[in-house]
């Protein structure tokens, strides 16, 4: 996968909690990691201004990293727990090299304050506050905030109302002590405070070069190091807004209906393919293979008919096989036919498709998408290549990854059922059969964790004792 495809794929990414793996170009897991924010922590690996920041090693990993998969949870110290499992897994290499949770630094704003006041942050979360950075170095946001301090007059750490000790002057326009300044004057303040962090105060940002400047003429060479990595982190804040701003504006508008009809026409369709719908199959190592069906109505997705399959009579990895499964058993039953049916892949996938409907007595338009070279197979052998900026391309290109997004989803919720089940391995005394056995009776671990003990020594196999013992462990 590119870098461009891997940026897209970051774009699809939650802003929530879990663990992302990464992959090499032969599929390993190279490097594991937890994130509060799994599209900001990803994406930061795949911002070029970011590069020239890392350490060689940080390099070589992106370098390396082919693919990678997600796992959303509901928290952070679940995030951090899954994060051990799949380390314990998988032992990537890139794990061993690095020194766990090296987090970069933001500043939190909560506009629910009466007195709002600007805090340290770790990790981004939805709770409705203004959050500011990531700051690169530790000293160079704690810099930021004495100096915003003493400038604008802002209120910095701590919680409620004003506090002795926070009533000092600002050195912004007329020196006003907070005690005596207006709630509407402190409010303006903040806001003035919050363009410094966004790197938009060209005024601050000049005073800290020449502060800068001073302090490198004075020998404090520490000082002044700390001030340039206040003002380059303030400017990569400053330039990755503009950035995420311009690629907003840039963002073409989609037009479904011209996209539709060029589809019709390239592939010389009867009808309009209003309605398509696109199979992808998502399994690692030949384990749990699992499949997706999702629908494109005018263009959009049409969530009421996607579906998801365990792969039932193929055993290994076996694409081919698996397509003509979950094929068969879509159209076998279903009343509604699309116009149009749209397989990941290439000529394998195409026929295993193909082969599948005329087992059932079908007949439906069938395509396949080959990842490679974006290249559209059609019956017969024949091979079309659209141009990258063909509207036709763009809608199939669409569906697909929508295919494989979904496909993936239910990929991982499997795997990381597995996962948790698999939290009783660490249970001393506890064999094969009775873990199955616990399984079977509570059908999950959540279950199995909100049961009493009771309840447990219910099942056959296990006693009182170990009953007590379990549910201690579980929690």
């Amino acid at each position: 996968m590119t870098t461009l495809n891997l940026k897209s794929k970051v774009r699809d990414l939650p802003n929530k909690p879990g663990v992302y793996l990464m992959r090499d170009a032969l599929g390993r897991v190279i490097y594991v990691g937890k994130a509060g924010s799994l599209r900001k922590r990803v994406g930061q690996y795949f911002h070029p201004s970011r590069r020239h920041r890392y350490d060689p090693k940080t390099r070589a990993l992106i370098d390396s990293i082919a693919d990678f998969e997600t796992f959303v949870v509901h928290s952070e110290p679940e995030a951090l727990l899954l994060e051990g499992k799949l380390i314990k897994e998988y032992k990537p290499r890139y794990n061993a090299f690095f020194k766990d949770d090296k987090r970069f630094l933001l500043v939190k704003l909560n506009p629910n304050e009466e007195y709002p006041r600007f805090k340290f942050a770790r990790l981004k979360k939805d709770d409705g506050a203004r959050y500011f950075g990531p700051f690169a170095h530790a000293g160079s946001v704690r810099l930021a905030m004495q100096f915003m301090r003493k400038k604008y007059g802002v209120l910095v750490q701590g919680t409620g109302a004003p506090k002795a000790k926070d009533l000092k002057y600002s050195t912004y326009l007329v020196p006003v002590p907070l005690k005596d300044m207006p709630h509407e004057e402190y409010l303006r303040r903040v806001e003035m405070a919050c363009d410094f962090l966004e790197g938009r105060s060209k005024e601050a940002i000049e005073e800290l070069e020449t502060q800068m400047r001073d302090a490198a003429k004075l020998t404090h060479f520490e000082k002044a190091a700390e001030m340039r990595d206040v003002i380059d982190s303030l400017r990569e804040i400053a330039r990755a807004t503009r950035d995420r701003k311009f690629e907003r504006d840039l963002r073409p508008k989609i037009d479904r209906q011209a996209e539709m009809e060029e589809l019709q026409r390239v592939l010389g369709l009867a009808k309009l393919p209003a309605h398509i719908e696109g199979f992808d199959i998502s399994n690692i190592s030949g384990t749990l293979s699992v499949a997706s069906t999702v629908c494109f109505m005018a263009g959009k997705p049409h969530k009421e008919h996607y579906r998801h399959y365990k792969i039932k009579t193929v055993v290994g990895s076996d694409d081919f096989a698996s397509m003509a499964e979950v094929v068969g058993r879509r159209y076998s039953h279903a009343d509604v036919r699309p116009d149009l049916v749209m397989v990941d892949g290439g000529a394998g996938q195409l026929s295993a498709a193909l082969g599948a409907l005329e087992k059932i007595g079908v007949r439906l338009p069938v395509i396949g998408l080959a990842k490679q070279m974006e290249e559209i197979y059609v019956p017969g052998g024949s091979v079309l290549r659209l141009p990258r900026n063909s509207p036709a391309l763009h809608l199939i290109q669409r569906l697909r990854d929508e295919a494989h997004r979904f496909a993936n989803a239910y990929h991982q919720k499997l795997r990381k059922r597995r996962i948790q089940e698999s939290v009783l391995d660490e249970f001393d005394g506890l064999g094969a059969k009775r873990k199955l056995a616990l399984l079977q009776h509570f059908g999950s671990i959540q279950r199995l964790r909100a049961a009493t003990i009771e309840e447990i020594t219910g099942v056959r196999g296990i006693g009182e004792k170990m009953a007590g013992k379990l549910k201690e462990f579980l929690s």
